[in-house]
């Protein structure tokens, strides 16, 4: 029998060990590969040409999201599973445009991951049901790219003088995108934007 192949990718070493020893019990999933951050795991997914990659959405070097994104640009043929803690509706939506086939939380009982491993490979979709009700409840994303670039680096305490050097753009541009972005978002100010963005999972 033809074996599942698996890279599991998430950046805390102990939950990384149990995550690829739990999928290691099952007898038609093999572990090719771990990854402790975002480009190693694509690196990984060229390397290995797996079937499936679960992986964790924040981590360092690339986000599981832009992970997600450039797996299905490059590599269409491996599946994606978001495993996280965040039960945010905003990062659901995002994984899903990013290609994702599974999106479960950490909190889900094990059995259930090497299942959704296996109904991904099968090319069926997998999404925690809780949330999924949630995001269809919570309205689309508001933000747009661009946007979501300079609030998460405003929300990170940067100024828009150092967003404006990072990004290559004016400040008088980078205060037009957040003045927008905090309209959208019914906010005072950046700060209070950023950390609403960031409990919807928009950041």
């Amino acid at each position: 029998m033809k074996k599942i192949q698996v890279v599991v990718a998430e950046d805390q070493a102990m939950v990384l060990g149990a995550l690829a020893a739990l999928l290691e019990t099952e007898p038609d999933i093999a572990v090719c590969a771990r990854a402790a951050n975002g480009r190693e795991a694509l690196t990984a997914v060229g390397k290995h040409k797996p079937d499936v990659l679960v992986t964790d959405i924040e981590m360092p070097e690339m986000t599981g999201l832009t992970l997600a994104g450039e797996v299905r640009e490059r590599y269409p043929q491996t599946r994606v599973v978001i495993l996280t803690t965040f039960a945010r509706p905003g990062y659901l939506r995002r994984a899903l445009d990013a290609g994702a086939k599974g999106y479960l939380l950490k909190d889900r009982p094990s059995a259930e991951l090497a299942d959704a491993v296996r109904r991904v490979n099968q090319g069926l979709r997998v999404v925690d049901p809780d949330l999924a009700l949630e995001a269809w409840d919570s309205g689309p994303d508001p933000l747009t790219e661009r946007e979501r670039q300079i609030l998460w680096r405003a929300g990170e305490g940067k100024s828009s003088g150092e967003i404006a050097e990072e990004l290559h753009l004016s400040e008088g541009t980078v205060r037009n995108y957040l003045s927008e972005a905090i309209s959208k978002l019914g906010a005072s100010n950046r700060v209070e934007a950023a950390r609403l963005a960031r409990a919807k999972g928009w950041l």
